[in-house]
């Protein structure tokens, strides 16, 4: 795949797929709102992801943080290609949310073309941004430095920890 119509992901299906590939984040109700070519926006609704002071779990705000990495992968990389992993995550907390949030994030084509040209190289390659977690207001609850990588299926996957 190399034009942005053949990267251009459905949302609504992306969503199906994330909850069938991790049940867990089905539960949260978390949804994926775009999913293009280097753009990418997902929301962690408020309802069943409070904890117990009303405001929305820290866990719920990491994993929002977390999935537009996959998502990211699917819309700009091959999939048939390419599998996305989690190298480093962290996450600080600003503001207690206290509605719905969203992060949006966003690839250069540039910078897509660098990170294919990398994995075509060398089977794999890293990519990364760092973003803002915005609730219904556009207050910024939580920063997110994200970084992942792309890895050819033809490559073994690292080893689990024991």
């Amino acid at each position: 795949m190399s034009t942005d119509e053949e990267h251009s992901r459905d949302p609504d299906a992306l969503t199906r797929a994330t909850h069938a590939i991790l049940p867990f984040v089905e539960r949260t109700g978390l949804r994926i709102d775009r999913a293009d070519r280097g753009h990418v926006k997902v929301t962690m609704p408020l309802g069943p992801n409070t904890n117990h002071v009303g405001t929305m779990y820290a866990g719920a705000l990491f994993t929002l943080a977390e999935i537009p990495g996959g998502t990211m992968s699917a819309a700009s990389f091959d999939p048939s290609r390419f599998v996305p992993i989690v190298k480093d995550l962290r996450i600080t907390f600003l503001k207690p949310a206290v509605t719905d949030v969203s992060v949006e994030v966003r690839l250069s084509d540039e910078e897509i073309d660098a990170v294919l040209a990398r994995a075509e190289a060398d089977g794999k390659a890293d990519y990364g941004w760092e973003s803002e977690l915005l609730d219904a207001n556009g207050v910024v609850v939580a920063r997110s430095e994200n970084l992942y990588q792309i890895r050819s299926r033809d490559l073994p996957m690292p080893p689990a920890s024991r």
